[in-house]
C-alpha cells in the first residue's frame, strides 16, 4: 500500500515551488522609484482545469471571472509562505528547524490562560463594542500612562483590534490614502509596502546603514522628506523588524525635530517589540511622548510579541481622537470587534501579570541573542556590525556567498540541511538573512550547527 507521505510532493518539488514565488518577488524600489509586479499567468494545472471543462461544454466557452487588478501590484509574505512550507513538510514527516517566525516559544501566563477560560464559562462570548471592551481600553490607557508617560482617554483614543497587523493596515488607511507617500525605512517588514499599496499610496525606501545599525539617520530622512512633498505617512518600527535596532530617546527627539519641518506627515509608530529591551536600561520611548509628537502620532502595540499571545489575535492602537474614530470606522465595516475571549485575556496580561515574568522572559531572549552572536562570529564571511538590542531577530551579512543571492542561499540551506531562514532581500536588505531566536535554546544549537556546515561546505 502506498502512504499518504509518499503520494505528497518531494521536498525538491515543493523547494522549486517556494523557489519560483521568491523570485517572482522584486525588490521594492529605493527612494523615488517605483514599479508594480505584474500578474502572474495562471498556472498549467489551472489551465488544463478550464480546459477540461470547456471540453465538457458544447454550448459556450467558459471565461473566468477576473480579480482586482490591485491584486497584481501586492506580494505574498515571504516570512508566511517558508513558514507554510516549514508546515508542510513537517506534516509530511519530516524534520525542519526552523528560525524564520517571530513566535516566542514559551506558553502565555498562566493567569492570562485562566482569564480565557473564565471568560468562556462566565459567558463573554458575544461581541463587544468595536473599539474593544471598557475594561481593555481602560487597562491599556492605564498601562501607557504609567509605563511610557502618554495619556490617552480610553474611551475616544484607544481601538482594540484581531492583531496589530490590522491596527497598522486601518492605521495607514486612516492617515493616507490614493496619491500619498509612505516612507519606510529599510530594512523592513516586508508588509509595510504591501498596505501602503493597498490603501492606494506609493511606498519610498528610505535606506539605512548597516554601520549605523540600520537606525535612521536624521539628515537621510530630511533628504528624503524634501524631495517627497506627497509624503504623508512615516513608520518608525521600533525595536526594529528584521534588525533589532533600537532607536535612542536622543535618536528619535532628533527625527521628531526633523518632522516638525513638515507639518503634513504622520507617524505610524509601530511598538510591537517594545517590551524586549537588552539594554542597560531596558528603556524603549515612546515616540509619542515626545514633544510635540503626540498629536500627530498613531501608536501601535499588542500582546503577540511580550505575553506571547500570538494565538489570540488581539493589538490596539492609541492616537488622538480623530484618527481613533477613523480607524473605528473602518473596523467597523471590516471585522468588527477583536475576540471577546482574547480581550478578557488581554485585561488579565496587563492587570496580573507580574514585571519579574516580563523581565524574566528578556533575560531568556538576551541569553539565546548573545549565543547565536557568538555561533555567528566563528563563522567565516559572516558580520554583524551591529549587535541588536532589541525583537528577537539578527539579521547578519552573508553576501560574500552565493554571490549575494539570499534567496539562493535559502533555499539551498533548506534543501540540503532543512534549516528554514528568510532571506533579508524579502526586508529589504539583500545579501543577508533574518534569524529568529525566538525558540528553545536546543533549537538555536541544531540551527546554527547546520549554518555553519552549509556555509563551510560553500566556502
Amino acid at each position: 500500500m502506498t502512504s499518504a507521505a509518499s503520494k505528497s510532493p518531494s521536498i525538491k518539488t515543493r523547494v522549486s515551488f517556494l523557489a519560483t514565488c521568491i523570485i517572482a518577488y522584486s525588490n521594492t524600489p529605493s527612494c523615488s522609484a517605483f514599479t508594480s509586479v505584474p500578474t502572474q499567468p495562471a498556472s498549467s494545472t489551472r489551465q488544463s482545469t478550464v480546459l477540461l471543462h470547456e471540453s465538457a461544454s458544447t454550448s459556450h466557452d467558459v471565461i473566468d471571472p477576473p480579480l482586482n487588478p490591485l491584486l497584481s501590484q501586492i506580494k505574498p509574505s515571504k516570512t508566511v509562505e517558508v513558514f507554510s512550507l516549514v508546515k508542510q513538510m513537517e506534516a509530511d514527516g519530516e524534520t525542519v528547524t526552523s528560525l524564520c517566525v517571530g513566535e516566542p516559544d514559551f506558553a502565555p501566563p498562566q493567569s492570562v490562560l485562566d482569564a480565557a477560560t473564565q471568560a468562556m464559562q462566565n459567558g463573554q462570548t458575544r461581541y463587544t463594542a468595536v473599539t474593544g471592551t471598557a475594561e481593555l481600553r481602560a487597562a491599556i490607557a492605564k498601562d501607557l500612562k504609567e509605563r511610557k508617560g502618554v495619556e490617552y482617554n480610553p474611551q475616544t483614543e484607544i481601538v482594540v483590534g484581531n492583531g496589530a497587523k490590522q491596527c497598522v493596515y486601518q492605521g495607514l488607511m486612516a492617515a493616507c490614502g490614493e496619491g500619498d507617500e509612505v516612507i519606510i525605512p529599510a530594512p523592513y517588514w516586508p508588509s509595510y509596502p504591501e498596505m501602503a499599496l493597498l490603501v492606494g499610496a506609493k511606498p519610498v525606501i528610505l535606506e539605512t546603514k548597516v554601520q549605523d545599525g540600520y537606525l535612521i539617520n536624521p539628515s537621510d530622512l530630511d533628504r528624503c522628506l524634501s524631495q517627497h512633498p506627497k509624503a504623508k505617512v512615516l513608520m518608525l518600527c521600533n525595536p526594529s523588524n528584521p534588525t533589532g535596532g533600537v532607536h535612542s530617546t536622543e535618536l528619535l527627539a532628533e527625527i521628531a525635530r526633523v518632522v516638525q519641518k513638515y507639518p503634513q506627515i504622520v507617524i505610524l509608530a509601530d511598538e510591537i517589540y517594545e517590551r524586549l529591551v537588552y539594554t542597560s536600561d531596558g528603556k524603549c520611548t515612546s515616540f509619542a511622548s515626545l514633544p510635540d509628537m503626540f498629536h500627530r502620532t498613531i501608536t501601535l502595540n499588542g500582546f503577540s510579541k511580550s505575553h506571547a499571545m500570538t494565538g489570540f489575535r488581539l493589538g490596539y492602537l492609541a492616537a488622538p481622537a480623530r484618527f481613533a474614530k477613523a480607524v473605528a470606522t473602518l473596523q467597523g465595516q471590516i471585522t468588527s470587534c477583536a475576540s471577546s475571549v482574547s480581550q478578557a485575556a488581554g485585561v488579565a496580561a496587563l492587570r496580573d501579570v507580574g514585571e519579574e515574568w516580563l523581565l524574566s522572559n528578556v533575560e531568556i531572549m538576551k541569553s539565546k541573542r548573545d549565543y547565536v552572536l557568538g555561533e555567528l562570529e566563528k563563522m567565516k564571511d559572516v558580520e554583524v556590525a551591529v549587535p541588536p538590542n532589541g525583537a528577537f531577530y539578527v539579521l547578519p551579512d552573508v553576501s560574500k556567498y552565493y554571490g549575494g543571492d539570499d534567496t539562493q542561499l535559502c533555499l539551498d540551506l533548506l534543501k540540503e540541511k532543512k534549516l528554514a531562514l528568510v532571506p533579508g532581500s524579502s526586508f529589504g536588505a539583500e545579501g543577508t538573512v533574518r534569524i529568529s531566536y525566538a525558540t528553545s535554546m536546543e533549537e538555536l544549537e541544531v540551527a546554527m550547527k547546520k549554518l555553519r556546515e552549509f556555509l563551510e561546505s560553500k566556502a
